[in-house]
């Protein structure tokens, strides 16, 4: 918490962290990186502080693909409070990288396919 009582901003970003990673699980990232050596690696991330959070309390998040390119793609994360107001909109930009070549790599096959689903329509 910070000097009024609200919850600290560092922990709008951990909490986008479990999101994040609670994402790439749910599409098969994780599990294809454990496999492959071939993954997400966090290019940028950014939060606007909407409405402040307040201890204790209750979080909701919501997160979804912004966008998809040949090498990367954008996740947003809106988090809202108990009484479900916006309180952050945050956005990650998420590189494909082979770990073992140390270059990155276009998405393709079927997690761009699961990507491109959950992207807005052009």
């Amino acid at each position: 918490m910070d000097l009024y009582g609200h919850v600290n901003n560092v922990a709008y970003f951990k909490y986008i962290q479990a999101a994040r990673v609670n994402f790439w699980e749910q599409v098969g990232i994780i599990k294809s990186y454990e496999q492959s050596k071939v993954g997400p690696i966090l290019l940028s991330a950014s939060c606007n502080f909407i409405k402040p959070l307040f201890y204790p309390g209750n979080i909701i998040i919501s997160t979804t693909v912004e966008f998809l390119k040949n090498t990367s793609f954008g996740l947003r994360h809106r988090i809202f409070n108990e009484q479900k107001d916006l309180a952050a909109d945050a956005q990650d930009v998420i590189v494909y990288f082979d770990f073992n070549k140390n270059e990155k790599v276009h998405i393709a096959g079927e997690l761009r396919n699961r990507l491109a689903t959950m992207a807005p329509a052009k």
